[in-house]
């Protein structure tokens, strides 16, 4: 999967996702963050969205320094952990193809998470229990 660069003040702004599918509130959360002194490196994953400091989704290098509120202010915020039936055995060397059919059942992104995922969209894949 490639990235999109934007410009940021400081330092690109790489995002693994669509930039205009990202609120506003959020892009300026992170060219704010692009212009700090200490920042290193800024990345942006697919499930970016406005945070409480900083956006959620993003990965923030900095040089000398740690901000808290880069970390945890969101954590977990629509993840689930789900056992299943596989072992390391089931699985295919190459994941994109279940990869591609998780990221179509599972909604991401800001405002996905209204309904609760039916276990039952994915075909094939033991859920009970």
């Amino acid at each position: 999967m490639s990235y999109v660069e934007i410009p940021g003040a400081k330092v690109p702004i790489r995002m693994w996702t669509d930039p205009s599918t990202v609120e506003g509130s959020a892009l300026q959360q992170l060219q704010n963050v692009a212009t700090l002194p200490w920042i290193k490196g800024l990345a942006v994953m697919p499930d970016v969205h406005y945070g409480k400091g900083a956006t959620v989704g993003s990965v923030i290098a900095m040089r000398g320094a740690v901000c808290p509120a880069a970390v945890g202010v969101d954590i977990g915020c629509g993840m689930s952990a789900v056992k299943t039936s596989l072992s390391a055995n089931d699985l295919p060397g190459d994941l994109s193809r279940l990869r591609s059919r998780i990221e179509q059942v599972i909604p991401v992104g800001r405002g996905m998470h209204d309904d609760p995922v039916d276990p039952g969209r994915f075909h094939g894949v033991a859920t009970a229990g």
